[in-house]
């Protein structure tokens, strides 16, 4: 993956010039660039919750105060700092980024590869050592005196996906729960595994398509013909638009938007745009932000005009957001669901 590094890294500085001649993501229409004008208002909130980001990291690397911690807090956190097109090993939040990743990678088992204590923060901090993997320079993250024992980026997401795809095959739904060892499943855990396993293969760690497709099978099955996606087990279906857009978000970076499923998610989020979450609000514009814009993007930008707005009206002082979740992921979710306006992180490409 060294060719991947190398380019994703002179890329990101490259984009730092606005210099973009041979560097564009091919797979993106000509109408969506990585670098376009990104909105002022926009520049501003993000550059303030990195600041309350950076301020508030521990020195250990995570997040501690206020709410949730582990390593699927500190890889939401990991991937805001990645989104802002500042350079990963040279830009002013590298040092945030090394301290981010030595916490994810020291946290995992060395024996399972499981991160945490939940397979949230097995996934979210998947997704985010994926997205990191191929940017940041291995040979600058760990002290000198140290570098040999311990893992690099890639061997840790080589571990991370070992783990998932573990648990899946205990798994009698072909999808993921809180623990390893479940042998249920819930769409809102599935998509934190799923998207960070997608993240991973896109990467280039090898995942089967067979695992894929066992968890698209499962999602499927907890889709309505209306659009409404069910929780946990099979069926019971309610208005959750976090759900929903989980399951928009997983057909379509899964790459099956030929099916019918995937078709009736995306319509309910397009008839539903000025309906705010009734549930788990910045979890769901974090998810909802990305499915919008694999989706539709004249959808997406008609959406993100409110979410700018909302989200300029809720920002405290101090940069950060408040919500359920304590002011960390809060504001890493809330600075992500913005971070489309940028799209510089691989997963976010179209």
């Amino acid at each position: 993956m060294m060719v991947r590094r190398n380019l994703l890294s002179g890329f990101l500085v490259a984009l730092v010039s606005f210099s973009l001649s041979g560097l564009q993501v091919l797979a993106q229409p000509s109408a969506v660039r990585v670098g376009e004008v990104v909105p002022r208002d926009v520049r501003e909130m993000y550059d303030r919750g990195l600041q309350f980001l950076a301020t508030t990291q521990s020195e250990n690397g995570d997040w501690t105060e206020g709410g949730m911690q582990g390593p699927g807090v500190t890889g939401l956190a990991l991937m805001s700092f990645l989104a802002s097109g500042e350079d990963p090993n040279y830009g002013i939040y590298s040092n945030h980024i090394r301290k981010s990743l030595r916490n994810i990678i020291s946290s995992q088992d060395a024996i399972t590869g499981y991160l945490g204590n939940s397979m949230y923060h097995h996934g979210f901090g998947m997704l985010g050592l994926a997205e990191a993997y191929g940017a940041v320079d291995e040979r600058s993250l760990w002290p000198e005196k140290s570098k040999e024992k311990q893992r690099s980026i890639g061997q840790a997401l080589e571990l991370a996906v070992g783990a998932a795809l573990a648990s899946q095959k205990k798994n009698s739904l072909g999808a993921w729960r809180y623990s390893p060892n479940s042998t249920d499943a819930d769409t809102s855990v599935s998509g934190s595994i799923m998207v960070g396993l997608l993240a991973a293969r896109n990467a280039g760690i090898e995942v089967p398509d067979e695992a894929i497709d066992r968890a698209i099978t499962y999602y499927k099955q907890m889709t309505s013909p209306s659009g409404q996606v069910a929780y946990a087990g099979i069926g019971g279906f309610d208005e959750s638009i976090a759900r929903i857009s989980i399951a928009t978000l997983v057909y379509a970076v899964a790459r099956r938007k030929d099916l019918p499923e995937y078709k009736a998610t995306l319509d309910y989020l397009r008839q539903r745009l000025e309906t705010p979450a009734q549930q788990w609000p910045e979890y769901a514009r974090y998810y909802q932000a990305q499915a919008l814009f694999q989706g539709e993007l004249e959808v997406w930008e008609k959406w993100n005009k409110l979410l700018v707005r909302q989200l300029k009206q809720a920002q405290l002082p101090n940069g950060s957001f408040s919500g359920q979740f304590g002011p960390a992921i809060t504001t890493s979710m809330s600075l992500l669901a913005l971070a489309l306006n940028y799209r510089f992180l691989p997963i976010y490409e179209r």
